[in-house]
């Protein structure tokens, strides 16, 4: 760690990946969601299951699981993790016309999990835009962010 706290810096300033060989292993978990907000053509594709591409959600859940896994391949200093579970839900907001995409990681480990579930929900979102984007190219990503976390030195952090 340098001397303004930052973990990913050496003292001269230099990217590194955090050692953390000396810490011990515990249970981690973290939280992430974020939103989309679609137009009503879009939103009730969603719903109904009618985009020309398919089953919107069940498409995107498994994009961002598959992002939770390989978080360590696209941010460089991210430690590669052997997730003990990783899952994507969705919660339908009629009123705002939006999906909420909530993504929960666990893995017992040295480091945590927070940038595999901020991944999952990115990648998640994205994946909806791309599947409904024919219908309405409008669409808004927004408020990704760590809901919660648990374990490691840090302990539990809630939003």
């Amino acid at each position: 760690m340098n001397e303004n706290g930052l973990t990913h810096f050496d003292e001269q300033g230099q990217a590194i990946m955090v050692d953390v060989s000396g810490k011990s292993e515990t249970h981690r978990t973290a939280v992430a969601s974020g939103l989309i907000k679609v137009s009503q053509p879009v939103f009730d594709a969603i719903k109904q299951g009618t985009a020309a591409k398919g089953d919107v959600l069940g498409v995107a859940r498994i994009a961002g699981i598959m992002a939770a896994k390989n978080t360590s391949s696209v941010i460089p200093l991210c430690h590669p993790l052997p997730l003990a579970k990783c899952s994507v839900d969705f919660e339908l907001l009629a009123d705002t016309c939006a999906v909420k995409a909530i993504a929960t990681v666990k893995v017992t480990g040295l480091t945590g999990v927070e940038m595999e579930a901020l991944h999952a929900v990115s990648v998640t979102l994205l994946t909806i835009y791309d599947m409904c984007k024919a219908i309405d190219k409008r669409m808004e990503i927004s408020d990704i962010h760590l809901d919660r976390k648990s374990g490691g030195k840090s302990g539990e952090f809630i939003r």
